[in-house]
């Protein structure tokens, strides 16, 4: 996983400490329903899209189970 960050409004901007900004990196097809759902409940629809959710022990937990579909950098402090 790389680490670094962006905001919800704009896409390159800088997201605040405490934050992971995620892209879904690879298509779900032939993926589990399990992984699917994972990725739906982060946020993420299409591939290349982005979200940015608070860095907590539930948002990492979910990453790990699909590592190998997202790419996920952190929001670096100020």
């Amino acid at each position: 996983m790389a680490v670094t960050g962006k905001t919800t409004a704009k896409a390159g901007a800088a997201a605040p400490a405490g934050t992971l900004r995620i892209r879904l990196v690879r298509s779900l097809i032939g993926y589990p329903r399990e992984q699917r759902e994972v990725v739906r409940g982060l946020g993420l629809r299409k591939v290349r899209s982005e979200v940015v959710r608070p860095d907590t022990p539930q948002v990492r937990g979910m990453i790990r189970k699909v590592v190998h579909l997202v790419d996920v950098e952190r929001g670096e402090g100020r």
